[in-house]
């Protein structure tokens, strides 16, 4: 784990932190099952205790990290498991919140997702790895905006730690990233076409392609637990 120094000046330290660390997790700087210890992070980073326990604790509730049976914390390890759990979950959710999109969007609603589509081709283009994941949340969380339901919304923002990771391993496979893109196309015409049951049905199988490119890429590197 290697970070860098530059928090000293900041203000709002505690989230600062936080935000660094859980991007450290994401493009893995800080691996799968990585212990934090509080010290050699605090010397790292040039700040004090309280808040990196402040982002640690964040971190721990959004399930970033967690509690280590000898102590401290760290890095939550992605198994075959909690993957299938997950991206079974969101093709329930996220599905339900495209139909919803379909049924309750206006036109000017759509036109912030046709903008993050026109920049996803630009940084497919360019072939911005980085890039494309931050556009993609991006469109997903307007998609689910577009449902209107406020506890549908949180209920899928609770899994966006593992979300963010897989979306992480997807996108840097440049084949995937052009299915992807190819796939909100057609979200995106069923939406405007207020088409329910198509756009669930699309959104259910995208999701799950990715579940499967994600176990197929930990496999190969192997770095996934049964």
């Amino acid at each position: 784990m290697k970070l860098d120094n530059n928090f000293k000046e900041r203000k709002s330290l505690g989230q600062d932190v936080f935000e660094y660390l859980r991007n450290a997790i994401i493009d893995q700087t800080i691996e799968p099952g990585a212990r934090l210890v509080e010290s050699k992070i605090a010397d790292m980073l040039g700040i004090s205790r309280t808040p990196l326990r402040e982002a640690l604790h964040k971190l721990d509730r959004e399930d970033w990290i967690e509690k280590n049976p000898s102590g401290g914390f760290q890095v939550v390890t992605l198994t075959k498991d909690d993957i299938e759990q997950t991206f079974g979950i969101r093709s329930v959710l996220e599905a339900y919140a495209a139909r919803l999109a379909a049924e309750n969007h206006t036109a000017k609603d759509l036109v912030p997702l046709e903008k993050k589509m026109k920049e996803f081709k630009i940084c497919l283009e360019k072939k911005d790895s980085d890039k494309l994941q931050k556009i993609n949340t991006q469109f997903h969380d307007l998609l689910y905006g577009l449902s209107k339901s406020p506890k549908l919304i949180k209920m899928i923002n609770q899994l966006r730690a593992q979300i963010s990771r897989s979306r992480q391993i997807l996108l840097k496979q440049a084949e995937y990233a052009i299915e992807s893109n190819e796939d909100h196309t057609r979200m995106l015409a069923a939406i405007k076409k207020r088409d329910g049951d198509t756009v669930e049905r699309l959104v259910r199988h995208h999701i799950i392609k990715g579940k499967n490119a994600v176990l197929n890429k930990l496999k190969e590197e192997k770095k996934i637990s049964a």
